[in-house]
């Protein structure tokens, strides 16, 4: 199948990933998990919502947990430039029949919020209330030191399709999985705005779900902490899936699970992408190497468990991709 051209006049300009709101059970456990154990830092909180960032972080928070009664993935955010491609986003959705509302979240400006051709909610803002970053305070470090927010990974029935529309969007192919054979399909797509490996990740399965948000830690040391930790604080069954590192990205990586089963991945040792005339890097999909270099193989939830939207009608995936599991 084609992979898209890089787009660089998009018809607003995007300028990365930026924040996730969770659905959670729980909001006293959410917050323990993500606080303490993690090590992002709570920036504010109330009886409905805890809002969190990373020690690099300017900005107010990079993850919002919101009190409700069913888990969810409620909507994932990416920043734009300034309050112009605000109003350049609602022309571009009111041209091509997407529906779209203007919110004010708490800390944030005007925010857009649309739900894409293909079920994913997602919203647009250009500020955000500033905090100072912690970079330096390593006096309230814990867990494995998060920095920033990486990157969302989310489970599209139609890959070809999502990765299509947010091409047009400016979002550049950097490596992706295909079936061999002339008729190959993709499979996964990797795609970014900021310079790095994806922003966004689009992988093969039903969806629409969030399969994970990433934050990115220093090095593999943090990764390595953060199972200690998780093993000596009654987390050790949410250590879902590595450490490893994956061919793809090149990330030395760890999947856990909070309590109300969102996964988190904690990730570093990727490289840069900015260069215009970067060409994507092609994987076969009978290549174990791209999901796991070195390391045990993932196991089935990894591929079948997904946090969902709300009120979203979930779809198959358009396809089965081979996968290698570890029943």
């Amino acid at each position: 199948m084609p992979i898209p051209k890089h787009v660089f006049d998009p018809p607003f300009n995007i300028i990365r990933s930026s924040h996730v709101v969770l659905d959670v059970t729980d909001l006293k456990a959410s917050r323990a998990f993500y606080e303490t154990t993690v090590g992002l830092h709570v920036e504010d909180a109330d009886d409905s919502a805890v809002y969190l960032r990373g020690s690099e972080e300017h900005q107010h928070h990079s993850m919002v947990l919101r009190k409700a009664t069913t888990a969810a993935c409620n909507r994932i955010g990416f920043k734009v430039g300034n309050e112009g491609d605000i109003d350049k986003a609602a022309s571009f959705f009111s041209e091509n029949g997407i529906r779209y509302t203007f919110a004010e979240p708490p800390f944030q400006g005007r925010t857009l919020q649309f739900t894409d051709p293909f079920g994913f909610r997602i919203e647009l803002y250009a500020t955000m209330e500033k905090r100072p970053h912690l970079l330096r305070r390593y006096d309230l470090y814990r867990g494995c030191h998060p920095q920033r927010l990486d990157h969302f990974n989310i489970f599209a029935a139609e890959v070809q399709g999502t990765m299509d529309f947010y091409a047009r969007l400016g979002f550049r192919l950097t490596e992706y999985a295909e079936e061999d054979g002339p008729n190959g399909r993709i499979a996964a797509a990797w795609l970014h705005r900021k310079g790095n490996v994806h922003d966004l990740a689009i992988t093969n399965g039903k969806g629409p779900r969030l399969h994970h948000v990433c934050y990115w830690v220093p090095t593999a040391m943090n990764v390595l902490h953060l199972c200690d930790v998780m093993a000596s604080s009654g987390y050790l069954k949410n250590l879902e899936r590595g450490p490893g590192r994956h061919g793809i990205s090149n990330a030395f990586f760890l999947y856990v699970r909070d309590p109300d089963g969102h996964r988190l991945e904690l990730y570093t040792s990727d490289y840069f992408t900015v260069d215009h005339d970067h060409e994507p890097l092609r994987w076969s999909l009978t290549d174990p190497r791209r999901q796991t270099l070195w390391g045990a193989p993932a196991p089935r939830s990894w591929f079948e468990e997904g946090s969902p939207f709300p009120a979203t009608e979930m779809r198959e995936a358009a396809f089965e991709a081979q996968v290698i599991v570890a029943d």
